[in-house]
């Protein structure tokens, strides 16, 4: 398996993190067609192919210059651009793009008014943004971890009030995890909802906390999102399957099967 560091999501990646990341670019399908999008922080590139099967353009921007290099190299068509910025600055001009969309960044940067700022300038007046952070709460202090590439993480509180200070309407989204499926939904409706697990002798409630927040915001009203799931059963296979080629027994039982694979096609 290729070398993770855990800093940007690679494609090689098959787990919890990918499906997570996934579910979030599938919601933005509702907000970004036919229309002129940036993907700030746009990393291997994945993301921003994504939303360019239904956006007439879309510019993705990463402030790494080897990430860049090889998105350019993956991702060859006629209405994706990729270029070297930060969100402190997007080498974009006023008021030229209809969505942005930003996903696990502002928590790896303390520029957060400035990168609004930059949101701002380069966004229309009527546009979109679309933007996902880990819970500070739920993420690092209940877990008592810390993320070695997080610079400064947010309470829910920080984070919605930094958006209300730069947009009119905004709607707060939860995501949680539960057993390979990612569910998104208004955060208003998280305490009301109830996870279950048990067999045929005891069923008990568990406690599953959202660790993840997304911001849907503008000046005018948008169509708002009502709860979504992304089923990552098919998604986590793949990571089952490296395993276990990756696995010793695999690679032996390969070795010894190989001799014979060759003098099946030989002999066909």
């Amino acid at each position: 398996m290729k070398n993770w560091t855990g800093e940007r999501l690679e494609t090689f990646i098959y787990n919890r993190v990918g499906i997570e990341h996934l579910h979030r670019y599938a919601i933005t399908n509702t907000y970004v067609k036919d229309k002129i999008v940036l993907d700030i922080a746009s990393g291997e590139g994945y993301g921003t192919n994504l939303m360019s099967k239904h956006a007439s353009f879309v510019y993705g921007v990463d402030i790494d210059k080897e990430s860049i290099a090889r998105a350019k190299l993956k991702y060859k068509t006629n209405n994706i651009k990729f270029l070297e910025g930060s969100t402190s600055n997007i080498p974009l001009a006023d008021n030229s793009v209809d969505v942005i969309v930003s996903f696990e960044t502002i928590e790896h940067h303390d520029e957060h008014e400035k990168m609004m700022l930059e949101i701002k300038r380069v966004l229309k007046s009527e546009g979109i943004l679309i933007i996902s952070t880990p819970d500070k709460l739920h993420y690092s202090e209940l877990r008592d971890i810390a993320n070695e590439f997080h610079v400064k993480e947010l309470y829910k509180n920080e984070f919605t009030s930094l958006i209300s200070n730069y947009f009119n309407n905004f709607q707060l989204l939860s995501q949680t995890y539960n057993n390979g499926s990612s569910i998104i939904q208004d955060d208003t409706t998280v305490e009301n909802s109830n996870y279950f697990y048990g067999n045929y002798t005891m069923i008990n409630r568990r406690t599953i906390n959202p660790m993840f927040l997304i911001v849907i915001a503008s000046d005018f009203v948008f169509e708002e999102q009502n709860i979504s799931f992304f089923d990552g059963g098919d998604f986590i296979k793949y990571e089952l399957l490296a395993d276990i080629r990756s696995s010793n027994t695999y690679k032996v039982g390969h070795a010894i099967l190989l001799p014979f694979k060759f003098l099946k096609r030989i002999l066909k």
